[in-house]
Parts: structure tokens; sequence; C-alpha cells
């Protein structure tokens, strides 16, 4: 089984050489948009909602008798803005976005909330 061709090059726009893949000038080259990058915004961000959205969902249904006081809702914002700061976090401290690393953190902080709120001194 062989492939085609998997260089570098392959799928570039026509007028860039391999050498300047890596190039951050080539950042101004392509302008983003209000839409774009508000676009990039919202798939940053939308990790965190989603691990606060199942997570807070599993507490609810796991721990219906103990969790019948607090707000779906209120456990949903305070583990999803734990997990957006990590993923914030993780962004700034890695250098990138998508680190695996910034996953598992982000689930630790949506757990630790999730039991704070829930659980811990944290409940009202």
């Amino acid at each position: 089984m062989r492939f085609k061709d998997l260089s570098v090059t392959h799928g570039l726009r026509s007028g860039f050489d391999a050498d300047q893949v890596g190039n951050p000038s080539l950042l101004r080259s392509f302008p983003l948009d209000f839409l774009g990058g508000l676009w990039h915004l919202l798939n940053f961000f939308a990790p965190a909602a989603g691990i606060g959205l199942f997570a807070s969902a599993i507490s609810k249904l796991l721990w219906l008798r103990e969790l019948k006081d607090v707000s779906w809702l209120r456990l949903w914002l305070w583990s999803a803005a734990a997990a957006a700061v990590v993923g914030a976090i993780g962004l700034l401290v890695l250098g990138r976005d998508g680190k695996m690393a910034t996953y598992g953190a982000m689930v630790l902080a949506c757990a630790l909330t999730l039991w704070w709120r829930a659980f811990g001194p944290g409940r009202r």
C-alpha cells in the first residue's frame, strides 16, 4: 500500500515554498475577518462547554437526591467556566490549542469544580 503525495507542499496554495510553512510572517498574508475570528473563538471554547455540559448532566443523573437543590444550569456554568479558564491557560503555557494535557486538565478542573459546587464547601 503506497500513499501518493504526503509532502508538506501538497495542498498548499500556489506561491508558497515548503520552507515558509512555519514562518510567522505568513499569518499576515491571510487576514482574519470578524466572522472568522468569531468562529475561531467559539470553536476554542466549545470543548469546555461540552465537557461542562456532559459532566453536569451525568452528575445530576447519578446523584439525583443529593443534587436536587442545585440548579443544573449553575453546575454547567461553573464547570464550563473552569474548563475554559484551564483551556486558555493551556494555550498560553503549551503554545497551541488541542494538546491532550490541556484536555486532561480541563476534565480535572471540571470534576473539581463540580465537586466544589455540588458537595464541597462551595455548595449553597
